[in-house]
């Protein structure tokens, strides 16, 4: 087994725990009573610090996408197709799709599967660390196919002359399906959660009288999951795919989102490209669980709590799955290695497996950080943390981090109003009133305490630092001079 310099500074890291952000300084805003500026220098700074493990940018970058412009121009052999798509081309080319598609719908074509590949430049792209890029590839495409064949497969045996007069191996009736079976466009349906007041809802709106049901070669659901796959299609902006979710059934994009699905973590769980080219390492608690290398992961990456555990070991779905898995690996002449296990039934599934504040394992979603901090005004962090739930935002889209402190989906229920600047003015000097000192927000107050602000004199009802006089239940009141 290559073990890369990559996986033994992720490895080495994560034993050193998590970092330590640097001390946040908020400032009142002088133009909204009881809410606060924060430097953006600041801001990125503590995000910086809260992602220095290298796994960080190792996600970040298998997500970059190219332009849809770039997507537009490739087709099958053009030589200014991009490098993943042409190591594609090489490794599986269009006789190996024809002869696992026998069976597709006609919306999936190798021309739009090239197109998908080109999108993610990560996905079948180069190492530099002596790891062969082509057997990664492969391996990482019949891994694909063997989830396809369970999701969207024909599941017709190859003895059933009637229905598979060809006699296909059920590995090779993949695609079948490019709409959940019983649903057509113009029919609205999963929409659960939809219209309602909350994140999800403001990240991701719902369009009237659309449905988001099970569409493209991983059968993309529920609303929030197109919005997210739209963020990532289209710059950043969710509606398309909320307005048109045909387009993962009619375009690209019904290949596109398997891709995407392959390469995204979903905190704690790992991104299924990284179990395959093992650039992730597994925690302690992982290995603990029977969680490694292998085939069996990317099951319980997709479907653990239904499918892995010893409780599930004769279900049909994770049975199906390791027979086209190794009927294809089998194909195909892809090595296993030794400490690959095909199967999770051994395994604990990820939604069973407490991970809290576990310090091997990373998180990818930011969430209001509610500790007490003495030192800021009302005890606010003003800052957000990493958790393992999903959240408004996400540590691997650009901004987001700042989005989340300052509350930008309203997800942190009584967060301050907050403001992220380029620079904070010093605060404007304020005369005395009563030749009782001005207000200063870094100094802490005990009750008691007199300051004079705006032209009045206030008195300390407990303990303060940072909380401007003049605010609605807040800690100080007015006193006569």
């Amino acid at each position: 087994m290559i073990k890369t310099k990559l996986s033994m500074l992720v490895a080495s890291s994560l034993l050193c725990g998590s970092f330590q952000a640097l001390a946040m300084h908020p400032q009142p805003d002088p133009d909204n009573a009881g809410a606060y500026l924060l430097s953006r220098e600041e801001v990125q700074q503590a995000e910086k610090d809260k992602t220095l493990n290298p796994m960080y940018a190792v996600w970040a970058n298998a997500l970059k996408t190219a332009s849809n412009a770039v997507v537009d121009q490739i087709t099958i052999g053009a030589s200014t197709n991009p490098a993943n798509v042409k190591r594609v081309e090489r490794v599986f080319g269009q006789m190996e799709w024809d002869f696992l598609t026998q069976m597709a719908a006609p919306e999936y074509t190798y021309e739009r599967f090239l197109k998908a590949v080109g999108k993610f430049p990560a996905f079948c792209g180069d190492y530099t660390d002596g790891r062969n890029a082509d057997a990664i590839c492969k391996k990482s495409i019949v891994t694909a196919f063997a989830h396809f064949s369970q999701e969207t497969g024909g599941h017709i045996a190859k003895d059933n002359v009637s229905d598979n007069p060809q006699g296909l191996e059920e590995w090779q009736q993949a695609l079948v399906h490019v709409r959940e079976m019983g649903w057509k466009e113009g029919q609205a349906g999963y929409t659960t959660g939809c219209g309602q007041d909350d994140w999800q809802n403001r990240r991701w709106p719902c369009k009237a009288g659309e449905g988001y049901f099970g569409r493209g070669a991983k059968q993309l659901s529920y609303h929030f999951n197109y919005g997210a796959f739209s963020e990532a299609m289209f710059d950043g902006d969710a509606t398309v795919l909320l307005n048109n979710p045909g387009l993962v059934a009619d375009s690209w994009l019904n290949l596109a989102s398997a891709i995407w699905f392959f390469l995204t973590p979903q905190a704690p769980k790992p991104a299924m490209l990284h179990v395959i080219d093992r650039t992730w390492v597994p925690s302690a608690r992982e290995l603990n669980a029977n969680i490694g290398h292998g085939f069996g992961t990317t099951i319980n990456i997709i479907n653990g709590g239904i499918e892995c555990g010893e409780q599930n070991r004769t279900k049909g779905q994770p049975v199906n799955r390791i027979r086209y898995w190794e009927g294809l690996a089998n194909y195909y002449a892809i090595p296993i290695e030794t400490d690959e296990e095909n199967t999770c039934w051994q395994q604990t599934p990820y939604g069973s497996l407490n991970l809290n504040g576990a310090t091997d394992v990373l998180y990818t979603n930011w969430e209001g950080d509610w500790g007490y901090y003495a030192d800021r005004p009302g005890g606010y962090s003003f800052e957000c943390k990493l958790v393992g739930y999903q959240t408004a935002y996400s540590a691997l889209v650009p901004g987001d981090y700042e989005k989340c402190v300052t509350n930008f989906y309203k997800s942190h229920a009584n967060w301050p109003t907050v403001t992220v600047v380029d620079s904070i003015k010093p605060p404007k000097e304020e005369p005395p009133v009563g030749g009782v000192a001005a207000w200063n927000a870094e100094k802490a107050y005990s009750k008691g305490d007199k300051v004079s602000f705006n032209n009045q004199l206030f008195q300390a009802k407990w303990w303060t630092k940072g909380e401007q006089p003049g605010v609605q239940w807040g800690p100080w009141e007015v006193v006569a001079e």
